[in-house]
């Protein structure tokens, strides 16, 4: 199995994941993800509904009997790639295995069904994100019949919170697990409540289960994921009491989670943020952008002002926490005045890390049927290029500001540039890269930052660590 993927925790949001995963079957099945932290764990969740339909997994396209492709429709740029990718595949069908079956799952699947069936006639199969239970029945149809299946009916119910999925996880340290899906946000610029539907949570003890699960696997970290996590309702348990019971399992189980809104970062939250030694000090708090009139545009339900009295909050009740955000430059009637706002909010914030992107605009949301997409690109370019400068220049601040401070760092595995060095991520998210010594991947060291680039942290070894020592 390959995985693809734009997750947040990589400093290059289109930069391919892959890892090899087998296993043996009647049928191999190669699945390729795009997209963020939830399409990856829905990848694990298709690969377990296969192995239990009794297909096997390949990380070979070449020996591959069908090809499954788990997209993203969030920016126009993820659905070109998949497209492309879709031709390429299409060819190979066609050169080296006509019997092969090519299907599409998620987002795009379905927002895009008619055009990929009977227009362009890419593919064979369609599943949208909350009919993977049908898998096996759709891979029959679309064999024994040569036509194209299709299931892209969207769930109220729908949370597989049965299904335990086939990790695969390239560090064997840290594991994503899914607690809800779906958005009732409705964002003027985003498609995804239209793609995954409306928010369902899973019940608690699912959630537990599948943490404990993963601790007796030996992993030492999960990333709880939502579309919007903190909005998480399961049985009169908000998201900041299911988070304080994760930490509850084990002291060695570092928590994360994405993504989140600022409408549900509520003190509570924060509280176990500072109480919680095992919750990471480490927020994603995405602003869209640093101009009130805009955020109304945005339909982001709060003001510049209240987003900042929520940032100070954080830091007073969460001292040294890190956050991170998500800036669109160049949305629909953007004025200049309007960018420099976003550049000023940035540096009163100064955040440590910034997923910035192009304002691309997506069918069916109501900033498309509202709105005229009327910044030039030439000019959406230079204010993203004008975004990503200053962060850049705040991250490096930043992190030169760590230089002889502790942290306690997972070590996740190798360095990338040298088998003497090994990487992991602080406590606040950072990337950091320390001599190998006597360590090793799974363990937590505390470590002196030596020096630093503005995207990795270079620390030498103290000791090792033990949680809650």
């Amino acid at each position: 199995m390959q995985i693809h993927t734009d997750i947040p925790i990589l400093d290059d949001l289109d930069a391919p994941k892959q890892v090899s995963a087998t296993a043996p079957g009647k049928r191999k099945v190669y699945l390729e993800t795009y997209g963020c932290q939830m399409n990856v764990s829905d990848s694990e969740i298709v690969a377990s509904v296969l192995k239990s339909e009794g297909y096997g997994l390949t990380h070979n396209v070449e020996e591959a009997d069908v090809v499954l492709i788990n997209t993203c429709a969030i920016r126009e740029n993820a659905e070109q790639k998949v497209r492309r990718r879709l031709g390429e595949l299409r060819a190979h069908k066609r050169r080296n295995n006509p019997d092969l079956k090519l299907g599409v799952l998620g987002c795009m699947a379905e927002r895009l069904r008619e055009n990929l069936l009977e227009q362009e006639k890419l593919v064979d199969l369609v599943v949208g994100p909350d009919a993977y239970r049908d898998l096996g029945n759709l891979l029959g149809e679309a064999t024994d019949t040569g036509q194209a299946a299709v299931n892209v009916q969207l769930s109220k119910e729908e949370t597989y919170a049965d299904i335990l999925p086939v990790r695969y996880d390239t560090n064997g340290v840290s594991s994503f697990v899914s607690i809800m899906r779906g958005c009732d946000n409705m964002c003027s610029f985003c498609v995804v409540p239209f793609t995954r539907g409306r928010e369902r949570s899973r019940p608690v003890d699912s959630i537990l289960d599948e943490c404990k699960s993963l601790v007796e696997k030996g992993f030492k970290e999960v990333t709880v994921l939502g579309q919007n996590v903190n909005s998480y309702r399961g049985e009169s348990v908000d998201f900041a009491e299911l988070l304080y019971r994760i930490s509850m399992i084990s002291p060695d189980l570092r928590i994360r989670y994405s993504t989140s809104h600022p409408k549900d970062c509520s003190d509570d939250l924060l509280h176990v943020h500072a109480e919680r030694e095992n919750v990471c000090n480490y927020i994603h708090l995405p602003v869209q952008h640093g101009n009130t009139a805009m955020l109304q545009r945005m339909k982001r339900t709060y003001s510049r002002e209240q987003y900042l009295d929520l940032v100070e909050r954080a830091r007073k009740i969460v001292p040294g926490v890190a956050l991170s955000t998500d800036i669109i430059a160049g949305f629909c009637d953007e004025t200049q005045e309007e960018h420099q706002d976003t550049l000023s909010l940035m540096a009163q914030v100064r955040y440590e890390h910034a997923y910035m992107f192009m304002y691309s605009e997506r069918p069916d949301t109501y900033a498309a049927r509202k709105f005229e997409d009327n910044v030039a690109e030439d000019v959406k370019k230079r204010r993203l290029q004008e975004i990503i400068r200053q962060q850049g220049v705040i991250s490096l601040e930043s992190n030169q500001s760590e230089i002889g401070k502790e942290h306690v760092v997972l070590v996740e595995g190798l360095s990338k540039r040298s088998d003497e060095q090994l990487s992991g991520r602080s406590d606040t998210n950072k990337m950091t890269v320390l001599d190998r010594s006597d360590f090793g991947k799974g363990d937590y060291v505390k470590v002196r930052v030596t020096d630093c680039t503005s995207a990795t942290l270079i620390a030498e070894p103290i000791r090792l660590y033990t949680p809650g020592s």
